[in-house]
């Protein structure tokens, strides 16, 4: 049967969210978090794979901005609700909307794409790369204490709605968001993503709560949290279940964790999808009672790679010739001379010599500075062809923060 691939009708959106339902479960979600992504929904960006059947595929592209290295705001392609409809596997239907869809971006002159991976081992092959890591915590907090710096003291903190708060937490994180690569900044419509609070999403723990760290009545950090309230024989045992934690400096940062550390009746702190560098984990007594477990987050594809490689800076001077190997975008493939430092870039097509070779998924891994290209060659995935080009790429591609995504898509 014949696949058509085209861009979503606003009358087609109930039936392309519940086949995407489907396809993760069929677990029906809140009205709540149903309407809050119906109003995001970009339909032009918003793709279905229809045959005779209907509708059996699901993708779209959010329009996001980037921060790369150099702390640079880039256009990119925030990829999401990708899915096929059990029944039609292995039909070529991914394959036919991931080609649809990074012409599409390609297009639109966005030189990235990125994805948060269900499974990872399904988009490799489309070129995206693992760019970030982050950690996920359970905190033994009846055992960890925390040493913090000076001034730490002189941060008030005060319970507030999270609602009432939202602007002046918004601005904390607006000023966050060009510090670390890897990071969204907040777009239009998005603003009520951090305050989506079904219940259905709670797993028995409390409403939504946020705390605010003020310094001379300017809120300078917040957390957000819910409480799970446990007793075991008689004695509390609940546990802290964190949102987000963001702070300007590091005594607001420290003094937000020491509280998430000493809420009363419970006894461990639970935090997704942390920074793999946050100062936290340098300021326990107990790191072992910390249970960190890295995972990949962020997926990054390099759609124009001439355009992607100027647009971030270099924190070592560079000047090296990649041979560029890109299949499903033919486009990239060939010789690349990426010339920069820390204050800009240019990357040019070339007839030299190569002085290193790599397909376009390493790029991809490396782009944000997370994944050094020295780990990548270890792995076999990226070969020196010029003595000495690896050690002046990977130093110059590296970041002093380690790119980090807090948002969600």
């Amino acid at each position: 049967m014949a696949t058509d691939v085209r861009p979503l009708r606003q009358d087609e959106w109930n039936s392309w969210y519940d086949n995407l339902l489907r396809a993760f479960g069929g677990v029906d979600e809140a009205l709540e978090n149903r309407e809050f992504w119906h109003q995001l929904c970009e339909y032009d960006r918003f793709l279905g794979a229809w045959d005779e059947e209907g509708l059996i595929g699901t993708a779209g592209a959010f329009s996001f901005r980037l921060t790369v290295p150099g702390g640079a705001s880039v256009p990119a392609a925030g990829v999401t609700g990708v899915s096929v409809a059990a029944t039609h596997r292995r039909r070529g239907v991914l394959t036919s909307m991931m080609r649809r869809q990074l012409d599409d971006v390609r297009s639109w002159g966005e030189p990235l794409a990125v994805l948060t991976a269900s499974e990872p081992a399904i988009y490799g092959r489309f070129g995206y790369g693992t760019g970030t890591l982050h950690v996920n915590v359970a905190i033994d907090s009846r055992r960890v204490r925390l040493s913090v710096p000076p001034g730490t003291d002189d941060v008030r903190l005060r319970y507030a709605a999270p609602a009432e708060v939202y602007d002046a937490c918004e601005a904390v994180y607006a000023r966050l968001v060009p510090q670390r690569p890897g990071m969204l900044a907040r777009q239009p419509r998005w603003e009520r993503l951090e305050l989506l609070d079904p219940e259905s999403a709670r797993a028995g723990a409390s409403p939504l709560q946020c705390v605010v760290a003020e310094r001379d009545g300017e809120v300078v950090g917040y957390t957000r949290f819910r409480v799970r309230p446990e007793w075991s024989h008689a004695s509390a045992d609940g546990t802290v279940v964190v949102q987000q934690v963001e702070g300007l400096d590091a005594a607001a940062r420290s003094a937000l964790w020491r509280f998430l550390l000493g809420i009363d009746l419970t006894s461990r702190v639970v935090a997704l999808g942390r920074p793999v560098d946050e100062a936290w984990q340098y300021q326990v007594s107990d790191i072992r009672r910390c249970d960190l477990r890295t995972k990949d987050s962020l997926h990054v594809r390099l759609v124009d790679v001439g355009a992607a490689l100027q647009a971030r800076t270099y924190q070592a001077p560079v000047d090296v010739v990649f041979e560029v190997e890109d299949a499903f975008c033919p486009w990239n493939e060939g010789r690349w001379r990426l010339t920069g430092d820390v204050k800009g870039a240019s990357c040019e097509r070339t007839t030299d010599a190569a002085d290193l070779a790599l397909s376009v998924r390493e790029l991809g891994s490396a782009y944000l500075g997370g994944i050094s290209l020295t780990a990548l060659a270890a792995a076999g995935r990226v070969r020196e062809l010029r003595q000495g080009a690896l050690a002046e790429a990977s130093l110059a591609f590296g970041s002093a923060v380690a790119p980090w995504l807090p948002h969600e898509f």
